[in-house]
């Protein structure tokens, strides 16, 4: 087979990394790909929001079968794109793809189909958007942009200020664009953070191990949120119990919404919940595989990945038996100080092993190579993932192998797993 992914990041990595070891690939791109993917597949510069240049590009080189892993041209319909020409691919359409491409299109799903999430009201003027938060009488309050924001639009504000420094920003400022010209304001939710990725072809859904995400740029979970500094897989709040309830109030009733919306969904659906007092709710959806989720939910799928994603495209999920192991993955992200606002990059990255100790992983985020050595590109750099029999094991191995890597301004937390 012909494979392409499209996507640049450690999620894409680690997506590589696992479709690379079915023996039936034979030529493996990633467009655009980084410095790390690069050492196991063809890159090409190729922006993945491109879709006609896509397109050209896997026609030109007979693309049997395309992986699109970011939200961006998923959202963008470069799916719809590759399909229209013959090429099937994994990861939803552009009608499906609005799960995670509009928090408004979302929230409404959820109450439309009473899927438990959490109370809300959307605005597209500034000026009610202000009134509603002036009348308010507790707080925090969650403010979310509708579209994409890459893992930034959402703001939990402790007080009045603090929401209205956010309504400046996002609709009068626009920061983020298109995708603030509408807002949901939801009631503040408290309780465990669970993220659970399920495979699913529309007629069946199947989640991976659970994971939990760590969103802030400092310790503690405090400071602005990011695309995420960490991972560790699974999660220790989710219970057998607790699954069962979530497949069967929150994951199967969402796939069959989608289904009487339309909007069929086949890929991967990522299921953002909070375990609350009054049981699991919805705070997001996302239409791809999380960053870094990937990177401790994979290493853990022993079910060839291949295997799974065309059976998700050709709708026979239900054929394949997927299996995960009963081991436990951590990953700290390594980025660069001042990141998600301002940073340098170029700085020059080393590494003091001469090869990974077995059950670990680096997977590049934001990394080029540039005058023959490997250098930052990005805000989020290196994804340090490791496996161990107990989570606190899979956590040590995890910062041994951060200890490692070196790059002026490298900053990380260091209570990734801890909580």
């Amino acid at each position: 087979m012909n494979l392409v992914v499209i996507g640049s990041g450690g999620r894409e990595h680690a997506i590589v990394t696992f479709l690379a070891r079915n023996p039936e690939v034979v030529n493996l791109y990633v467009l655009p790909g980084n410095a790390g993917i690069a050492s196991i597949a063809t890159t090409v510069d190729i922006s993945p929001t491109d879709t006609e240049k896509i397109v050209e590009f896997a026609k030109a080189n007979s693309i049997d079968f395309a992986f699109v892993a970011p939200d961006d041209p998923l959202v963008l319909g470069v799916v719809d794109a590759l399909v229209a020409v013959g090429i099937p691919c994994f990861g939803p359409n552009k009608a499906a793809a609005q799960i995670e491409g509009s928090k408004v299109f979302s929230k409404g799903l959820m109450k439309r189909y009473s899927i438990p999430t959490a109370a809300y009201e959307v605005f597209s003027e500034y000026d009610a958007a202000l009134e509603y938060i002036t009348s308010l009488g507790s707080y925090p309050v969650v403010i979310k942009a509708d579209g994409l924001a890459r893992g930034k639009g959402v703001t939990i504000a402790k007080d009045f200020s603090e929401a209205k420094e956010t309504l400046d920003a996002v609709m009068k400022d626009r920061i983020f664009g298109a995708s603030g010209e509408q807002i949901v304001i939801e009631e503040f939710m408290t309780g465990p953070e669970v993220s659970v990725l399920c495979f699913t072809d529309g007629q069946v859904i199947v989640p991976m191990v659970s994971s939990m995400d760590h969103k802030a740029i400092y310790e503690h979970n405090t400071g602005p949120n990011t695309g995420g500094m960490g991972a560790v897989a699974p999660n220790r709040y989710y219970t057998d119990d607790i699954a069962k309830e979530c497949m069967d109030t929150i994951f199967i009733p969402t796939m069959n919404a989608m289904n009487n919306e339309g909007r069929t969904f086949k890929g991967c659906l990522y299921f953002g919940l909070m375990l609350t007092s009054d049981g699991p709710k919805v705070i997001e959806y996302n239409c791809r595989f999380g960053d870094p989720e990937a990177q401790v939910v994979l290493p853990l799928l022993k079910t060839d990945l291949l295997t799974i994603v065309k059976a998700v495209a050709e709708t026979r999920l239900k054929e394949i038996e997927i299996v995960n192991s009963n081991r436990y993955a951590c990953c700290v992200v390594v980025a660069s100080d001042g990141y998600p606002l301002d940073y340098e990059v170029g700085k020059v990255i080393t590494f003091e092993y001469p090869i990974l100790p077995t059950d670990t992983y680096v997977f590049h985020a934001g990394t080029r190579v540039e005058d023959n050595s490997l250098v930052t590109a990005g805000g989020r750099v290196l994804g340090v993932t490791a496996l161990g029999d107990t989570a606190e094991e899979a956590r040590q191995n995890a910062y041994r192998l951060v200890d490692t890597v070196m790059f002026e301004g490298m900053y990380c937390r260091k209570e990734i797993g801890l909580m």
